[in-house]
């Protein structure tokens, strides 16, 4: 089947359903909730939603241990709300991805059930060592939410490997049965209408043979090994071939520590690529801005050079993934602005992505600027990873500082309910919310931002207008200027038709305004900012965005 890449055209929404809206009353969000709120993501400009995981699971890892892939879980409405909302998104002219999650699966699927008792052929459906004769673990490869990459199972008596935590055993991909059901799995919900995947750290799901010790990083151990495995690409191959040829589907990956040139190894649109779209992480390692595990300071140098090397070295070859804010990161208004300046940075901020070339994802509340929580309690938190760090990691530091890193970093701060209103629970859910309310929602919800023409709301609204409607933003070359800057990320687009300005001020400090030689503000439109008044002294976090017609 022809590729049409209709996304390139597209504004995702990201749903984390736990926390969107509970339209049943249980305190948990699901599907009869999102359905309520279909016609308001609509309203924002949007015309895609990525699902975060809807199957049953036992919730370790907020369903990212998935104990069945052909169902959705009962606490979401079960499977004929999923197709009322499929259903209902389609009518308005709106795509459905859900995630795919298969380089492991909770330790409760049937598979690793009859796995852990030997019973073909389910046998080799994991990945399972012996206990070595000096007691040592089948090798040194660290776990990404808990300790070591290994757990013992007084069943089968063998080690298993978990990436990630110790509910989520790593599927052995090397097995052609195991590609086989992913196939099975990719082809149901295809069938039913669903319109691509964002695969959940596919770049995992092929291990070198022999699962050799990693002797190089002193953290994070086994990454660099696991990670761009050996058979990855010709496992991709084979579900595009057998599967995804047959459909017209968007695949974006979870790419953890990739770089532009690594990406387009798989999505260099000249060369038949396996992938759609590569969602990139940041690391200082790959030069990157977005820090999953640890907290660092924010750099804005290191945040424009990353935005720069993508949209640079992927122009023309490949097609970019924009975000800024997702489930595995804390909210951006608290970690890249303001919460002094709250709607100003969200006002920015939004404005410092969306222009890029690519197809930009909104995060659910992101578009009301939702900050961080601050609970008093690690207890509190309910993220494996999160609860793991506190207990287990830089102990030494006294229980104030570790919990203060927790506000800062934890993936908990982007999951706390969407805030739709004033009312009781943020109007959340009627019933006792499954997780803590942030205490600010009588200030930043929904229905107080609906009616101001100012509120963050209407200004994502008229940021995502303006990013369809202009051909600079969608075909245009993009150009950074002045480089040097550690307080402002100045930027332009141009096509044939048009170029674009963007100012994008990331200090609460006042700096002079300043644009490139070419680009004459006086003959051209102000159409995107901030703050009222613009003079040639940017006020804290301000934000303009210039439109010259040629």
């Amino acid at each position: 089947m022809e590729k049409k890449r209709w996304y390139k055209d597209m504004v995702f929404y990201q749903i984390w359903p736990r926390s969107f809206k509970d339209g049943d009353g249980d305190g948990m969000g699901d599907l009869h909730g999102v359905f309520e709120k279909l016609d308001y993501i609509k309203s924002l400009g949007c015309d895609g939603i990525w699902f975060s995981p809807l199957y049953p699971s036992p919730g370790v890892d907020c369903g990212y241990d998935i104990s069945n892939y052909l169902d959705i879980a009962e606490e979401f409405g079960g499977m004929a709300a999923f197709k009322k909302v499929l259903d209902g998104a389609h009518e308005r002219g709106m795509k459905v991805i859900m995630d795919l999650v298969v380089n492991h699966t909770s330790t409760e699927h049937e598979w690793f059930k009859k796995s852990r008792q030997r019973i073909d052929p389910y046998t080799d459906y994991y990945i399972w060592r012996p206990k070595k004769s000096n007691g040592r673990l089948p090798n040194n490869w660290d776990s990404l939410f808990e300790g070591k990459a290994w757990a013992w199972d007084d069943v089968r008596q063998e080690y298993y490997m978990h990436l990630f935590a110790i509910e989520q055993a790593d599927l052995n991909m090397d097995n052609p049965l195991v590609r086989e059901e992913v196939k099975n799995i990719l082809k149901f919900w295809l069938d039913m209408g669903v319109d691509g995947f964002r695969e959940d750290v596919i770049t995992f799901i092929s291990k070198p043979e022999g699962l050799p010790n990693d002797n190089y990083m002193p953290a994070s151990k086994g990454i660099f090994m696991f990670n761009h495995g050996p058979h990855l690409h010709e496992y991709l191959e084979e579900f595009k071939r057998d599967v995804f040829d047959k459909y017209d589907a968007m695949i974006l990956a979870e790419a953890p520590l990739v770089t532009p040139k690594k990406a387009l190894e798989y999505i260099d649109e000249k060369n038949e690529p396996v992938l759609d779209m590569m969602i990139q992480f940041a690391t200082q390692e790959a030069d990157s801005f977005m820090t999953d595990y640890i907290h660092m300071p924010f750099n804005l140098k290191k945040l424009k050079r990353t935005y720069t090397k993508w949209q640079t070295q992927l122009d023309g070859k490949g097609w970019n993934m924009l975000y800024i804010e997702n489930h595995d990161h804390p909210r951006m208004v608290s970690r890249y602005g303001s919460e002094k300046y709250r709607e100003e940075s969200a006002k920015m901020l939004a404005v410092s992505y969306l222009f890029q070339k690519g197809t930009p994802f909104i995060y659910q509340g992101q578009e009301i600027g939702m900050t961080n929580w601050y609970p008093t309690d690690p207890e509190m938190y309910e993220d494996v990873q999160t609860r793991w760090q506190y207990f287990n990691v830089a102990t030494r530091k006294s229980p104030e500082k570790r919990l203060e890193r927790l506000w800062h970093g934890s993936r908990d701060s982007a999951r706390t309910p969407v805030q739709w209103s004033a009312e009781a629970n943020a109007g959340f859910t009627t019933g006792t919310p499954w997780f803590y309310v942030n205490e600010n929602y009588t200030e930043i919800n929904v229905a107080d931002q609906e009616g101001d023409p100012d509120s963050v709301l209407n200004f994502y609204r008229k940021a995502i207008e303006l990013r369809k409607t202009l051909s600079a933003v969608r075909h245009g070359n993009y150009t950074e200027h002045f480089k040097s800057s550690s307080k402002v990320y100045t930027y332009t687009r141009e096509d044939k038709r048009q170029k674009l300005l963007v100012v994008c001020s990331f200090t609460d400090k006042a700096v002079k305004m300043k644009a490139p030689k070419d680009f004459d503000t006086s003959k051209a439109t102000l159409i995107l900012a901030n703050y009222k008044e613009n003079t040639d002294i940017l006020k804290p976090y301000e934000v303009r965005v210039y439109l010259l017609s040629k």
